[in-house]
């Protein structure tokens, strides 16, 4: 019997500054061989920067909704049938859109060069935050990929 998905988002603990787990998890990605402490400085410090950006927001609601903005709907899986490999699009569940916004934010940041991490974050998520920028741009392609290859949705399983 296949052993079913047990998410770890239970045994997740609150951040310190705004008792989110949606914050904790997100450090835990941005964090590097264990340097937890440096990443939640990094991602504090850029929620500070964000905050400047975005005034009459909360800081902790404009973060949520610039991962919401990068949230994909729909993302594209290869599945081979006969001799061909088709695209097929399915649906993307909850926990992995997170995941993948998260990711994408991340990544987005990290590929910018020549400035601190906490400003090159602080950007990127001004950009998701404002529907542009890298990590939104993603999702876009990924929603266009999906569209294109629509034709092939009844292959999905």
């Amino acid at each position: 019997m296949p052993r079913k998905y047990v998410s770890t988002e239970r045994f997740l603990q609150p951040d310190p500054r705004f008792g989110s787990k949606l914050v904790s998890r997100f450090v835990n990605c941005l964090m590097k061989q264990g340097k937890k402490t440096t990443a939640q400085a990094v991602f504090y410090e850029a929620i500070d920067l964000l905050s400047k950006k975005i005034p009459d927001a909360e800081p902790l609601a404009a973060f949520s909704d610039a991962l919401n903005n990068v949230k994909p709907m729909v993302e594209v899986r290869s599945k081979r049938v006969g001799g061909a490999t088709l695209q097929v699009p399915h649906e993307v569940k909850r926990q992995r859109q997170q995941s993948l916004a998260i990711r994408w934010v991340i990544d987005s940041a990290r590929g910018k060069k020549g400035k601190p991490m906490a400003k090159r974050l602080a950007e990127e998520l001004f950009d998701a935050y404002n529907k542009q920028g890298a990590a939104f741009t993603m999702r876009e392609n990924t929603h266009k990929m999906a569209e294109a290859n629509k034709a092939f949705a009844h292959f999905a399983w």
